[in-house]
């Protein structure tokens, strides 16, 4: 399999503009995110995609790959279409570029997964093992089948327990990492937006509404995205800890 992985970055955001160059710990937070993308096992090839120049300034300057993409992607599955519609791979790994804490072996697990043909999408999950957590609607949750195939994501706290304990439930946190096998990719930006997909505001059930066979991978890692400017105190702090 060639893989080749995005990393889309955009300069515009509503809740933290210019996120992808706040500074953690002395460097941009897209350096983070490259250079640790940059270890994972397997990868053909690591872009950053942008529309930005500031940005692509920025990873050219610390030695990494960038591609220039339209101002007017709606989301970063698009973004990552538009990258690699050019290149020949058979797998497109959509990283988060707001993820400086990406784990390089759970992205080397989501390859492994790709290495069955049936799968269309693969994603991550992590075990839930907070009550708090698994009623968060911030927390998107992951409804699995037998051997990890997607069966629904859901903000609200699935399954249902009904006379269950919680501890007794197996909940599953869906980490928003994705694989896509190149023509499905293709196939998902040209779809319209799913019924599920904007109740929910999740776009990975897109590819369920269209019965893309969609299957998950559990890791330990659940992720330490930077959402709000307040979010890069914890992110520096993870990654004091980690190096420590």
């Amino acid at each position: 399999m060639r893989a080749v992985a995005i990393i889309p970055a955009r300069y515009g955001s509503t809740r933290f503009p210019g996120k992808a160059l706040a500074p953690i710990l002395g460097r941009p937070m897209i350096q983070w995110v490259y250079e640790r993308a940059s270890r994972v096992g397997g990868l053909d090839r690591l872009l950053v995609a942008t529309d930005d120049e500031r940005i692509a300034g920025a990873v050219l300057g610390f030695g990494g790959e960038v591609v220039m993409t339209s101002r007017n992607c709606p989301s970063g599955s698009d973004r990552a279409w538009e990258a690699v519609r050019g290149i020949p791979c058979d797998i497109v790994v959509n990283l988060q570029g707001d993820e400086p804490a990406i784990e390089p072996s759970s992205i080397e697990a989501l390859l492994a997964l790709m290495g069955d043909p049936a799968v269309g999408l693969g994603t991550l999950v992590t075990p839930i093992k907070e009550r708090a957590e698994y009623e968060d609607p911030n927390v998107v949750k992951a409804v699995l089948g037998e051997g990890g195939r997607c069966l629904y994501f859901s903000r609200s706290p699935v399954p249902f327990l009904r006379g269950r304990a919680f501890e007794a439930a197996d909940p599953w946190r869906h980490v928003g990492v994705y694989a896509f096998r190149r023509n499905i990719l293709e196939a998902f930006v040209g779809w319209p937006e799913g019924r599920l997909e904007a109740a929910e505001g999740l776009e990975q059930l897109r590819a369920l509404e269209h019965g893309v066979d969609v299957r998950a991978v559990a890791v330990d890692w659940c992720g330490c995205a930077v959402d709000v400017p307040a979010d890069v105190a914890l992110a520096e702090e993870f990654l004091r800890t980690e190096k420590t």
